[in-house]
């Protein structure tokens, strides 16, 4: 059995004077990461490893939660960044088969739509929102539409 979680990243600047790719979070986001974190260790749903964009906002994100839940660091995915639902399905069929936990940080629509095509269901995805999906299959490549069943949703905004 495979669990994944996805996690969209925290709350970043729109200020102008950034590229797309380098807005770093605003301390709101940072404070929204460390409370989802601790979500997931109340509810004892802590994955193995973190897969990430390596984008600022997303890789700050996935640093938070890593640090926050004692995991290793981040692995960063170019693949991630601005992505469809399938290019992130293609992510998630490569992950490695020794981890059961993911967990997957991201960026939307992506993330909402990644969610709505593992699952079926249709949620708002507001920024560090968390969505845990449990696959009854047992191999990452062998994961597909509608596979999976939402365990577990919350975000910051409750």
């Amino acid at each position: 059995m495979k669990n994944l979680l996805l996690i969209r990243h925290a709350k970043a600047t729109h200020e102008s004077g950034y590229v797309d790719f380098e807005r770093p979070l605003k301390q709101s986001g940072m404070q929204d990461a460390l409370f989802m974190a601790n979500v997931l260790k109340r509810q004892a749903s802590i994955p193995e490893i973190i897969v990430t964009s390596p984008a600022l906002r997303t890789l700050t994100t996935a640093q938070i939660f890593a640090e926050h839940l004692h995991l290793p660091p981040a692995d960063t995915d170019t693949r991630i960044y601005d992505a469809s639902e399938h290019t992130l399905v293609n992510v998630i069929n490569n992950l490695p088969n020794e981890y059961n936990f993911i967990g997957l940080v991201g960026h939307n629509p992506g993330i909402s739509h990644l969610l709505h095509y593992l699952t079926g269901q249709i949620r708002d995805v507001p920024t560090c929102a968390i969505a845990l999906i449990s696959f009854d299959n047992d191999d990452w490549r062998s994961i597909s539409t509608e596979d999976g069943h939402l365990t577990f949703y919350d975000s910051p905004k409750g």
